[in-house]
């Protein structure tokens, strides 16, 4: 889990890319009604709830950066991970009106104008293309970047695809390859949607962070020539940049150690990336420790 603090230098890029997929929503709706085209009104209902996304992520990552209070003592870290839950929710839902209306009209086709839908949608291969290399170079250490990326390189793949979708309509004159194309537009935000998904959903539910593996973490405090024992490990997300950690450690020495400390927090930052480490030193292991019965199985030992 990478720890990326510079939320702020994407600010500009969340900026360019809710102005310009904006601008493009009101573009694809015109056309898309003027030339009865479900592909770009799906489109442009993909685009909208994209835009909703950025301003979400946007506003959390604003929010992480704010200090902690006497009431939210961890600030507002936990915003980006509401924020990328809330967007994939928004997705799933708006996948799901788009595949019915294209059902509907593979049912009862309609005609639609090729030339307008293949203009419309190479203008969105250069916005959304754009947009994603704006993310690019975030996209490994943030969720809310990610999905921003993908959402933004998935877009300019469909429209891509819309673009095939609106010469074979001019070549062939086949009406129904406007609501198979919505299906595909589907299936491709539903494949990048997923993933978002299930992991902002681990995060919300306190699961441990993506490339974070519990066991290592466990066989290194453990590995440790001052630790006797250790019981009550969690480590889960902060954010969606931010990874903490609590445990018990019985120690060898029961003398206060700040040294062993410092090299527990310090060795778990640089191993596993985990900022904020909170260690309970025991001199023995108390078998009715209050939060004993709160750990998962495998922390025992």
């Amino acid at each position: 889990m990478s720890h990326s603090h510079d939320h702020a230098g994407f600010g500009r890029a969340f900026a360019v890319g809710v102005a310009l997929n904006s601008a493009f929503i009101v573009a694809e709706v015109v056309f898309g009604l003027f030339s009865h085209s479900l592909t770009l009104l799906a489109d442009a209902g993909h685009n909208l709830s994209d835009v909703l996304g950025l301003l979400m992520a946007w506003a959390a990552a604003g929010l992480q950066s704010r200090r902690a209070s006497e009431r939210y003592t961890y600030g507002f870290r936990r915003t980006s991970v509401l924020a990328a839950l809330f967007n994939a929710i928004l997705l799933l839902v708006s996948i799901g009106a788009i595949a019915w209306e294209a059902i509907r009209r593979i049912v009862h086709p309609e005609a639609v104008a090729g030339l307008t839908i293949i203009w419309v949608a190479a203008v969105g291969v250069v916005v959304n293309g754009f947009t994603a290399w704006m993310f690019a170079r975030g996209r490994k250490g943030d969720l809310n970047i990610r999905g921003a990326f993908l959402h933004m390189a998935a877009d300019a793949g469909v429209s891509l695809g819309v673009v095939v979708a609106g010469l074979i309509l001019l070549r062939t004159g086949w009406t129904l390859i406007d609501p198979i194309t919505s299906l595909l537009i589907v299936v491709v935000i539903l494949f990048g949607t997923w993933g978002l998904f299930r992991d902002s959903l681990n995060l919300a539910l306190d699961a441990v962070p993506e490339g974070i593996e519990l066991a290592a973490v466990r066989n290194w405090l453990e590995n440790l020539p001052e630790v006797s024992e250790l019981h009550h490990l969690h480590v889960w997300g902060l954010s969606t940049t931010e990874a903490a950690c609590t445990a018990h450690i019985v120690k060898r020495d029961p003398d206060l150690d700040d040294e062993l400390l410092r090299k527990i927090s310090d060795g778990l930052h640089d191993h596993f990336g985990i900022e904020h480490t909170t260690v309970q030193f025991e001199s023995s292991h108390t078998p009715d420790c209050p939060m004993e019965s709160e750990a998962a199985p495998a922390a025992h030992r």
